[in-house]
């Protein structure tokens, strides 16, 4: 259905849009595997997708192995890495060897950093398996793992060598699952896509019907946007950080209550309504800008007020975020709906004051 180029500096890769799984990998496999390879997937999309892999592969003449880990935000972590690697050294697998990440974000963010590290860097594949990680996570070369005292903190920036975004996997993402991945969807129309945000005003009830024509939209517009910005600032020196929309919040949402409690993409949700409120406090959007938002998300099914906790667990999180420059948090703002900038804020009442009505 497209085919979009991510033109990365370090290189230049595919991202494969199509209706089918098995029609993507018919068409495009062959062009990114020549070696034995790896497929690392999670203990309830290996039953669904493992095998039509598996098959692919094989009618290459490709030796193929699998690594198959827990399902769960909570175990993104060392730990579980330290799995990759005892099968990678078990199978003997090389430099020139292939892994396939075929999961939704955890598993995408931890095979990729396996692959960056392993032997100082394997290609990998991205097959992701999710709304989230098709729009978002699978793209650009983000990689790695939580650590207890912050989210992803731990990783690498290491691009994949294509991305294979398959519509009708998302037919059997669990109802909560496919929320949460249109969290990011709208967090593309916020910070630099206002007509989009339009858009998704219009058509929400199609996308909750998983309308093929409205989530194939969605995952090309959405990934031609990340595409876009990962050309320009591969390694977040700029305009990625824009990325993080709703991120700073969200993070110390899913740290505080535990890993894997609300799902991102619902910790997400939550943090870009906060966010929302810290472009008010800087006089940036009106109130009811805001509640469009939050309007939106409740029709995405999604979480549009964060949970309750003390001030002082909210600063500790965030002061942990890797925007964090010289001691100094930075935000994502809202200049309008659809116009994001990052905001260094030296003053840390207007963050309380943003929270202040979520707090005990």
């Amino acid at each position: 259905m497209h085919t979009l180029m991510v033109d990365a500096p370090s290189h230049r890769y595919p991202i494969y849009i199509d209706a089918t799984l098995s029609s993507l990998l018919e068409k495009h496999l062959a062009e990114h595997i020549t070696k034995d390879c790896v497929i690392v997937s999670n203990d309830t999309i290996a039953p669904l997708y493992l095998k039509t892999v598996q098959d692919a592969v094989r009618r290459l003449g490709i030796r193929v192995f699998d690594i198959i880990l827990p399902d769960g935000e909570h175990y993104k972590n060392l730990n579980t890495i330290e799995k990759i690697y005892d099968g990678l050294m078990r199978e003997r697998m090389e430099r020139q060897s292939t892994l396939i990440a075929l999961g939704g974000g955890v598993i995408g963010d931890m095979v990729g950093f396996a692959a960056a590290t392993y032997q100082r860097g394997m290609p990998f594949i991205q097959i992701p398996t999710t709304l989230l990680s098709q729009v978002d996570s699978s793209v650009g070369g983000k990689t790695g793992v939580n650590h207890a005292l912050g989210k992803n903190m731990i990783g690498a920036f290491y691009q994949p060598q294509a991305v294979f975004a398959a519509l009708d996997v998302l037919n059997t993402l669990p109802e909560r699952e496919f929320s949460a991945g249109l969290a990011e969807v709208i967090k593309y129309a916020l910070l630099g896509d206002a007509a989009f945000f339009d858009w998704l005003e219009t058509h929400m009830e199609e996308l909750m019907r998983h309308d093929a024509d409205a989530l194939s939209y969605v995952v090309h517009r959405c990934c031609a946007k990340k595409a876009e910005i990962v050309a320009a600032d591969e390694k977040e020196k700029g305009i990625r950080a824009w990325l993080n929309l709703g991120h700073t919040f969200g993070h110390a949402i899913e740290t505080e209550l535990g890993y894997g409690v609300w799902l991102h993409g619902e910790a997400v949700a939550a943090g870009m309504v906060v966010a929302c409120r810290l472009s008010e406090q800087l006089g940036y959007i009106m109130p009811q800008e805001t509640q469009r938002v939050q309007q939106l998300l409740q029709r995405a099914k999604l979480p549009d007020t964060p949970p309750s906790f003390a001030w002082e667990k909210w600063i500790a999180h965030m002061q942990h975020d890797k925007k964090v420059e010289s001691g100094t948090m930075r935000f994502v703002v809202m200049r309008q709906l659809g116009q994001a900038e990052i905001y260094p804020c030296q003053d840390i009442s207007i963050i309380q004051k943003s929270l202040q009505e979520w707090l005990p």
